[in-house]
């Protein structure tokens, strides 16, 4: 049961919350569309769209996205909330759904259910202040331009903040063709400055800059 999953503790601020194991890293403010089918996955979607709550989206560092045994896969210890905004159900049992990145969290303690679906206590990462893009950052923010018109509004967040170093680093993370690994540490970073410099070293590597 999800009854009491979102209540959070008053005294060391943790919440708990079911998780979304995925072979993927969402940012805050990051676009997610997800084809939900698993049976445990189905239910908890209904009970977060019904009740207007979120759920905690954390990279698979081993294991498999479709359960095959009751143990869950591991994860990486850092993920970030998903809220619902739109859905669909174009045939019986599947849903596929639009979700949207809020702010990070760290997973302190995590278990299995009877019905697999993974619940964690989780405390919340604040979220990072807004940096303006220095000078030295200015042509990661024209390739992210040139990137967003590629994939198209529909899959590129409306609010664009270009002059953000913090949103120009997100963004550019979860869009670059970037090992998971490294996604996960950018999403782990808290020094937009340095997420910037770990970028452009890439993308000096890849000859795109």
């Amino acid at each position: 049961m999800l009854g009491n999953l979102f209540a959070s503790g008053r005294s060391q601020a943790v919440s708990t919350i079911p998780l979304f194991p995925l072979r993927t890293v969402l940012f805050p403010g990051g676009l997610l569309p997800l084809k939900v089918f698993e049976q445990r996955y189905v239910e908890m979607t209904k009970r977060c769209m019904k009740e207007g709550l979120p759920f905690g989206v954390v990279m698979i560092t081993s294991g498999e996205e479709v359960a095959t045994q009751a143990d869950a896969p591991a994860f990486a210890n850092f993920g970030t909330l998903a809220t619902i905004t739109a859905w669909d159900m174009p045939q019986l049992g599947i849903l596929h759904v639009a979700t949207e990145g809020l702010t990070r969290f760290q997973v302190r303690e995590h278990r299995v259910q009877a019905d697999r679906l993974v619940v964690a206590d989780v405390v919340d990462i604040p979220t990072e202040p807004r940096v303006p893009l220095p000078a030295a950052a200015e042509p990661l923010a024209r390739l992210l331009e040139l990137i967003a018109a590629r994939v198209g509004p529909q899959n590129f967040p409306a609010v664009h903040d270009y002059g953000d170093a913090t949103w120009v680093g997100y963004r550019l993370a979860e869009l670059l063709p970037l090992p998971l690994s490294i996604k996960q540490s950018m999403l782990e970073i808290n020094d937009a400055g340095v997420r910037l410099q770990v970028l452009q070293k890439f993308l000096h590597q890849q000859g795109l800059l």
